[in-house]
């Protein structure tokens, strides 16, 4: 009977894994499928708005700021209103954009400084994106307009859209923003009304933002520029 039992010693117990580490494991695994997600999102480019531009258009808008601006020298009031396709030919025209991405000359930005994160982004991101711009389109509906932009991150390019109420406001050019989203990445609404905040009272923008003196309302109209010379 004793031998018996030397030879066939009683089986070890399983090594049972606690709650509090399959719960921790897929934790982890959650975090970085979230990351992966969030940066495919981040760099997926959403299409430009369907706008059209000409040298026609931008012939138009060229001889209506000029029948403006000899009105304003006479002394009259006027009114400017430019079209979508107008507007988009003049932007298009006038704007000094970004055409050929540098080689990166820094690091990337980490990942998972997200713009669904804490904070805002601060005054030199919002300048850098600014300074990096390759392309702008300004589609106008109603009283909105959304303002699609491409700009280079580190040679790799990246896409705003940023839809909101343009308005005027003590001189200054007034933005309200009622949606965002980079790439296919939505901004969650108080990130972004903070970084436009940010961008509207910052010291170095806030001059870029003055209105000429004779203009003293801007906003959008039944899908136009509308801008009111005093």
């Amino acid at each position: 009977m004793t031998t018996a039992n030397a030879s066939n010693p009683a089986p070890l117990p399983e090594k049972r894994v606690s709650a509090w580490v399959w719960a921790f494991r897929c934790l982890r695994w959650s975090t970085y499928l979230a990351a992966l997600i969030t940066l495919i999102l981040l760099l997926h480019k959403t299409p430009p708005p369907p706008v059209q531009s000409s040298p026609q258009a931008a012939a138009r808008a060229e001889q209506k700021l000029q029948e403006v601006e000899q009105s304003v020298s006479e002394g009259q009031k006027a009114t400017l209103r430019l079209d979508e396709s107008e507007l988009n030919s003049y932007l298009a025209s006038h704007l000094d954009l970004k055409k050929d991405s540098p080689a990166p000359s820094s690091p990337a930005p980490d990942s998972q400084q997200t713009p669904g994160g804490p904070g805002a982004p601060s005054a030199a991101d919002v300048e850098q994106m600014r300074s990096s711009v390759r392309d702008v389109k300004v589609q106008m509906e109603g009283d909105k307009v959304h303002a699609y932009v491409v700009f280079d991150v580190h040679g790799k390019d990246m896409t705003l859209d940023l839809v909101g109420k343009l308005g005027a406001q003590d001189g200054y050019l007034k933005f309200e923003p009622v949606s965002g989203q980079i790439g296919s990445l939505p901004i969650p609404q108080s990130t972004l009304e903070a970084a436009v905040r940010q961008l509207m009272e910052s010291p170095e923008n806030r001059d870029k933002l003055k209105l000429p003196p004779d203009i003293s309302d801007m906003h959008i109209e039944n899908g136009e520029l509308v801008a009111t010379y005093q």
